[in-house]
């Protein structure tokens, strides 16, 4: 039986959003925020292997624009994809991918100080065993901990703060507060935001000193479950195997999952996703999310460490691809954008590109976020799901 990889490129956004005017970042629309042509535009790339497939031609299609040194004849399956779901995160994405368009509004909570209502703040206090909270704002989760970090080891307090996401984060110390208890915090609040139709909660586990803080890995997501079956779920229930490779498993609250995969880093992921190229069993679904592009590169709008994460990653799709069977399918895609040269600290909303190999090559042109999910369905052989329709 084939196989098929799906592998996300998290916030490799192409540009193009026809709704890019109704989200914001600093209070500048996100029209004509295009991650992959704007970081070109400073360092040209070099990305032969997806270049290749028509990622260069995927960026022309979603928005008009040429990326520098992506101009190869495509020889792949390519086009851009579209997201109807209301949000520009990582939930969003990663559902309508997924064939589960997110059907409400997400909650965000207002950029002023305090951020949270004082009932969550209570509730928090009272899982948490303290008698206050530290935070309570709109934050950067590495400045905050140089902020407050200190104050943190002297109370023991958890730090809380959100972003422009539907997010509620917590970070605390490894050691002084404690791992175990900051998860059980975490998994306690989950649900009470969860009602309010926020997306996440996040454990930020940290360690070190004042000055010299450092995240761990040990990060965990307490996401709402998707309200419908998803591509993973459907496997799972034909009795294919489900591999997740990073922050899949707490995407999909670990639902439809047979086997999790994850690591300090994205160089850990694409060893594991090498791996499975070449163990994953026949009839598979193997669904990968690279982080590092978002997080360590969008947010902070460092556009040459995005530069070189893009290329290094190239090299990570190159041996992927050497590692397909006859008749194995692997996908490449992005869940929204997170251009490093916008206004803000903000996601972006773009199209993103879908780059297919172990396919005949085509234009598929402009499809929708859940036209992917419902491709790998009909690769697989497996039942379509509610939403979506096969490009293949």
């Amino acid at each position: 039986m084939p196989r098929a990889f799906l592998i996300v490129m998290d916030s490799v956004g192409i540009g193009g959003a026809p709704d890019a005017d109704r989200f914001f970042n600093d209070g500048r629309p996100d029209t004509g925020a295009n991650t992959l042509a704007h970081i070109a535009a400073q360092h040209q790339l070099h990305m032969p292997h997806l270049d290749r497939l028509g990622l260069g031609a995927a960026v022309q299609l979603a928005s008009g624009q040429t990326a520098p040194g992506l101009t190869a004849t495509p020889h792949g399956l390519w086009g851009a994809a579209t997201e109807v779901s209301s949000g520009k995160d990582t939930p969003s994405g990663h559902w309508e991918l997924a064939c589960v368009p997110v059907p409400w509004d997400w909650h965000y909570f207002p950029d002023r100080t305090p951020a949270f209502p004082p009932e969550l703040t209570q509730r928090v206090c009272d899982l948490a065993g303290t008698d206050g909270i530290l935070g309570n704002i709109h934050a950067s989760g590495t400045v905050i901990l140089d902020q407050l970090g200190a104050e943190h080891l002297r109370t023991l307090w958890p730090i809380c703060y959100t972003s422009a996401d539907s997010v509620f984060q917590i970070a605390a110390h490894e050691e002084a507060f404690g791992l175990d208890r900051l998860l059980a915090l975490c998994e306690g609040i989950a649900p009470v935001l969860h009602a309010m139709k926020v997306g996440r909660v996040i454990a930020r586990p940290f360690t070190g000193t004042p000055g010299a803080f450092t995240r761990t890995p040990n990060r965990r997501d307490y996401a709402i479950a998707p309200p419908e079956p998803t591509i993973l779920d459907i496997a799972a229930k034909a009795g294919r195997e489900t591999n997740a490779i990073g922050k899949i498993g707490d995407i999909f609250s670990h639902r439809g999952i047979n086997r999790l995969y994850k690591g300090a880093s994205d160089a850990d992921l694409a060893e594991h996703l090498v791996q499975l190229t070449a163990t994953a069993a026949e009839g598979s679904l193997t669904f990968a999310n690279f982080v590092e592009f978002d997080s360590l590169y969008g947010h902070r709008r460092d556009s040459a460490g995005y530069a070189r994460h893009l290329e290094w990653f190239d090299g990570i799709a190159g041996r992927a691809m050497a590692g397909l069977r006859p008749g194995d399918l692997m996908i490449f895609t992005a869940d929204h954008g997170n251009d490093p040269t916008w206004t803000g600290t903000d996601h972006t909303r773009e199209r993103v590109p879908v780059l297919a190999a172990g396919t005949a090559p085509k234009a598929i042109l402009q499809v929708g976020f859940s036209d992917v999910g419902a491709s790998i369905l009909d690769h697989l052989g497996l039942p379509p799901a509610g939403h979506g329709n096969s490009f293949l």
